[in-house]
């Protein structure tokens, strides 16, 4: 999805789902993992890395800012990750580290406003116990549409402790950093469009090489992520080198792998006042803060096929590696443009709906697809077109991964989001991008603070659905199949079916969602 040269605000809560309202009116974020900095109890342990020291609540040990990769800095910017090694003395993995380079001051209190860097490829671990390595390992990618967003900002303790399982959160890095398409310039920047990616990558390597210290099972991995990190998923689904190091997957709001990079190095050359062939080392040069500045100047997007490290579209790679790819869960909410309608002033509607429209169907442009769409929808306001075309970026990208994942034998499963939201925003907003990843994590039976959510702690219908919905996700990622967490017996995704779970307040199973729309978008006959 191209990055939208737009307010920060956008892609920060789209990416994190935890907002609230300050008492001055503006939006603030407030990370719903605050309060682990209060885990008052240490624990140490060896590993093949070397000793570690991490915090516990008694129930569950947390390890913070683990390194799993050098330092991309110097002449390792715009290059592929190298692995981080060992370390001696005892490493303190009690503070959560820096998160890559962004734009979020606006967003934080003065209090607590995050420590940025380049340097900022590290995971969080969360565990029940260190004591064996049996336990399903799932391994979650934050979003912010590719410029935004932390591992920082999401507490896999509940789900540690409720599944028996281990979560691991990652960094990666973004924008300018992690998606720069150098490849130009010559072979020493082949995949540079792909390096947040490539970091991924090697966070499940380092996860393949280490987990069974903290009690993971390093052959039982479950990647999982929302909007640019649902979009991640599928990008590391479309990436071969990646094949062997995950077994299950789940998109959350993922758009469709299935673009080039965007050429910006004119652009560049432009904005910088050099030479083309200078624009590399020009680059290098500047301090990462100067980088930063440079990237609002031109566009990039992430989760594309650059051709060396993703080889395809996530279309394709599910279909070609039929049997031996692996089961997963996809889906999107039911109002996932009311947030950027809301966030996004009026007077840009045209410019962004464009932007985001040209990335909906491959080969059809901005104005082709927005025509089609007022023909299907000629009542709609301005605003609920901007909003359609939201949803169905966010919607397009799930249902074509379920239903292809079905079709090759490994198994897909789609669900649709539909409870709306209750407090922190307008409540006519209904259910809005990225208020479904409470529920996947179970925030509401911890200890975050109901001012960072979106709904209502002590409402037994949020429990229940957040306990059943968290709980299907962990039976997906011991087993395979999603049934047997509470929730009614949820269907495989089939051309023939198409049964979608519906999570409410009343979780059912319906059929035939979306015939419409799916034929409008061309993708109404049987997946190849």
């Amino acid at each position: 999805m191209k990055l939208l040269k737009i307010t920060a605000v956008i892609v920060i809560v789209a990416g994190l789902g935890t907002i609230f309202f300050s008492s001055g009116g503006g939006v603030t974020l407030s990370s719903t993992t605050d309060h682990i900095l209060g885990w008052e109890d240490r624990t140490t342990i060896d590993t093949r890395l070397g000793t570690v020291t991490g915090l516990s609540n008694g129930r569950v040990h947390a390890f913070l800012g683990l390194r799993y990769a050098m330092p991309p800095t110097g002449e390792r910017r715009f290059l592929a990750p190298v692995a981080a090694g060992s370390w001696d003395g005892t490493f303190d993995a009690t503070v959560f580290p820096k998160m890559g380079m962004q734009s979020v001051e606006s967003l934080f209190e003065p209090r607590s406003l995050p420590q940025m860097s380049e340097d900022s490829l590290f995971l969080n671990v969360f565990t029940p116990s260190t004591e064996g390595s049996n336990r399903p390992v799932l391994f979650w990618i934050h979003g912010g549409s590719f410029i935004e967003g932390s591992a920082n900002s999401y507490d896999g303790s509940v789900l540690a402790e409720q599944g028996d399982v281990v979560v691991v959160a990652i960094n990666y890095r973004l924008g300018m950093f992690g998606f720069l398409d150098l490849s130009g310039f010559g072979d020493e920047f082949s995949g540079s469009a792909s390096n947040g990616i490539r970091d991924q990558i090697l966070a499940l390597e380092w996860v393949r090489d280490n987990i069974a210290d903290y009690g993971g099972d390093r052959d039982n991995v479950t990647i999982f992520g929302e909007s640019a990190g649902g979009q991640s998923v599928l990008a590391v689904m479309s990436a071969p080198s990646a094949d062997s190091l995950y077994h299950k997957a789940i998109v959350h709001s993922g758009g469709l792998v299935n673009s080039p990079p965007v050429d910006v190095r004119q652009e560049l050359a432009e904005h910088l006042k050099v030479e083309l062939a200078d624009v590399p080392e020009t680059l290098r040069k500047l301090s990462a803060e100067d980088l930063f500045a440079t990237q609002q100047a031109v566009s990039i997007n992430g989760g594309t096929i650059d051709g060396t490290v993703i080889t395809r579209s996530s279309n394709d790679a599910i279909m070609d590696r039929a049997g031996d790819g692996v089961p997963l869960i996809a889906g999107s909410n039911l109002d996932e443009g009311a947030l950027f309608s809301y966030l996004i002033p009026w007077s840009l509607y045209g410019i962004v709906g464009d932007a985001v429209a040209a990335n909906i169907i491959p080969g059809v442009d901005a104005q082709q697809y927005r025509d089609g769409l007022r023909n299907a929808y000629p009542d709609d306001s301005r605003t609920q077109h901007f909003e359609r075309i939201w949803t169905d970026l966010l919607k397009r990208g799930g249902i074509n991964s379920a239903v292809r994942a079905s079709a090759a034998g490994p198994g897909g499963w789609l669900y649709r989001f539909d409870m709306p939201v209750q407090r922190g925003v307008d409540e006519d907003m209904g259910a809005i991008h990225a208020a479904e990843i409470a529920f996947t994590f179970n925030v509401f039976a911890g200890d975050a603070p109901e001012s960072a959510l979106l709904y209502h702690k002590d409402d037994p219908a949020v429990k229940e659905l957040a306990q059943n919905w968290s709980n299907s996700i962990i039976q997906f990622a011991k087993t395979g199949d999603p049934n047997g967490g509470g929730l009614p017996f949820w269907p495989k995704y089939t051309a023939e079916s198409r049964e979608t779970l519906i999570l409410d307040s009343a979780p059912r199973v319906e059929a035939f969602l979306d015939a419409a729309d799916r034929e409008r978008w061309g993708d109404s006959e049987m997946p190849h």
